[in-house]
């Protein structure tokens, strides 16, 4: 049977799953005639169709199993009973081996000569499943320390002699040994690859973590973790007490939590690094937060938001005094809106104090105040003494309890402008949980300026964003009426170098504001639930998170499926 009726019937199964436009199929079917070339790596080639359809399709034409590798780490024994330029040319990896038999990803299973080859290699019965050829390179790469992975190019010349590490043995380490190894050249050179690496990556956390068998090194890039190659499980130690030294802590004390920071210059960047190191079965899992204050926003107009949103926000936060309050859960950028607004209020005629848990960026001009609940300065005492230190402007790091928030009430009703962040899902909520929490109505009524919950959605690449058709059966399940999009172009992610290979470059903020009017007021005044208050703000003009999401779509600036994961529930 010929290549190209092959090809002609793998076609045929993908267009009873999708349609494909006629005119690319066309000129994709004219290239493969014309060049010889396979037409199911055109079709991909091209983005025609997904490397996942096209698996499914090969799998089911060849009545082969599919697979996904994207979970999947490869066995280093298996690895190493093939030549790794043979799995590379072929684009195959080896997954599983029993008895006699070799489970074989492949790329490409009409790739008769690349299966007889492994078989020539092993003397094994080879039973293939289909693979995404993306998933196969990347593995093949990150397992096999390709040349020119930076971090991978100097471990390679780490000989796992140069630091005696006994695994078993751990615990009887002596604490001189660990200086010594933690002072080596290479380590010091693995750990600063590291640092650098996260750097250019834009990585907000670092993640060592140590397996049985293994050291995993994760980067979170725009709030999604991604794997990258580790340095080898026998420089596991002194790796930690590296990362340690350089944040000051205790190198022999391996059986508690501890907390620590440092400042590094690197990649002609400086930033602030906050290091947790936690316990494990397996040894001390490390995460370091890189805290770049060059990547800060400076004021509230370069955040990104949408006009009604900045608009809000610039008028509460000229207010003279009263309360404003930013909600959302962890790693939502409360954080950073409140460093953006002290900042743009930060002139020399005020007087501005914070007290945080931890203090994330050190501001020039801005008295900022550190908790210490071990010794008794808690949010609720550090409030009591800024109000004594004569401030115009307060920031609060975040309302845990009765108490802090009692306190924050009154010193907004007494002439200050606090800022401050609660745990709650939309605006509204905030409202209720400050009742909850016992505060008068008619005192949280006089004192409320503006309450605004927000979320970070990744921005697609736009080096490498591609236009779409309409998604329906998308819209149709989130009840989302499709003639809303009927006039605009809609875009999905790729992946290309620039935003290596996930589509999406860069974060911003969705917010809902709602400014506290009579109307609010009057129904907090009556103590009425957050979804009657966010009804009566929605009259009064407030974009929820999911409209403020929906626009960003329109506006061509994220996926839809992106904006509806970090609205979902709203």
């Amino acid at each position: 049977m010929e290549a190209g009726s092959l090809g002609e019937k793998v076609l045929d199964i993908l267009l009873k799953r999708r349609e494909i436009p006629a005119e690319p199929l066309r000129e994709v079917r004219q290239e493969a005639s014309t060049s010889g070339r396979r037409l199911e790596k055109l079709l991909v080639e091209k983005n025609l169709v997904s490397a996942l359809d096209m698996t499914l399709a090969l799998a089911e034409h060849l009545k082969l199993p599919p697979i996904t590798l994207t979970h999947f780490t490869p066995s280093p024994d298996l690895l190493q009973i093939l030549p790794m330029e043979l799995l590379a040319q072929h684009a195959m990896l080896p997954l599983d081996r029993t008895g006699s038999m070799l489970t074989l990803a492949v790329a490409d299973p009409f790739d008769v000569v690349g299966l007889e080859e492994v078989h020539t290699h092993t003397h094994l019965e080879i039973v293939p499943v289909v693979a995404a050829e993306k998933e196969v390179t990347d593995l093949l790469q990150r397992f096999t320390k390709a040349p020119g992975q930076g971090l991978e190019e100097i471990i390679r010349d780490v000989s796992e002699g140069e630091v005696e590490l006994g695994r078993e043995e751990k615990e009887e380490i002596s604490l001189e040994e660990m200086l010594e190894s933690a002072g080596d050249a290479p380590v010091i050179r693995i750990v600063n690859s590291i640092m650098i690496e996260a750097i250019r990556k834009r990585a907000s956390d670092i993640h060592l973590e140590p397996m049985e068998k293994s050291i995993r090194l994760r980067y979170r890039i725009d709030g999604a973790l991604y794997e990258t190659p580790s340095p080898p499980k026998s420089l596991q130690s002194a790796i930690i007490s590296r990362v340690k030294i350089m944040a000051n802590l205790n190198i022999a004390e391996r059986r508690i939590p501890q907390d620590g920071r440092f400042r590094i210059r690197a990649a002609g960047k400086e930033a602030d690094v906050r290091v947790s190191i936690l316990p494990t079965v397996h040894g001390e899992k490390i995460v370091m937060r890189i805290l770049d204050r060059a990547a800060l926003a400076p004021n509230l107009a370069s955040l990104g938001l949408d006009k009604k949103a900045y608009e809000d926000l610039r008028y509460s936060i000229g207010q003279p005094h009263g309360m404003i309050l930013v909600t959302g859960p962890t790693g939502s950028g409360k954080t950073t809106t409140l460093y953006s607004a002290i900042q743009e209020l930060n002139t020399q005629d005020v007087n501005i104090i914070t007290v945080e848990d931890p203090v994330e960026y050190q501001l020039p001009g801005i008295n900022q105040v550190q908790t210490h609940p071990e010794v008794g300065l808690t949010f609720a005492t550090g409030l009591r003494s800024i109000l004594r230190q004569d401030p115009d402007i307060v920031m609060v790091g975040e309302i845990r309890d009765q108490e802090t928030a009692a306190i924050a009430v009154q010193a907004a009703l007494t002439g200050h402008l606090l800022l401050s962040t609660l745990h709650t899902n939309d605006a509204a909520g905030a409202v209720a949980r400050l009742l909850y929490m016992g505060i008068e109505a008619f005192l949280l009524a006089s004192s409320l300026i503006m309450t605004q919950a927000q979320r970070l959605y990744r921005k697609l690449c736009p080096a490498c964003k591609k236009e779409r058709r309409m998604p329906l059966d998308i819209l149709r399940l989130n009840h989302i009426d499709p003639e809303r999009f009927a006039d605009v172009k809609m875009y999905e992610a790729v992946g290309c170098p620039k935003c290596f290979n996930t589509g999406y470059r860069g974060r911003a903020a969705l917010m809902e504001v709602l400014l506290v009017d009579d109307a609010v007021r009057a129904q907090i005044l009556e103590e009425a639930s957050a979804g009657a208050i966010r009804e009566q703000a929605v009259k009064g003009g407030m974009l929820t998170l999911r409209e403020a999401g929906l626009q960003r779509v329109r506006e061509g600036i994220t996926s839809i499926e992106e904006a509806l994961l970090v609205t979902s529930g709203e």
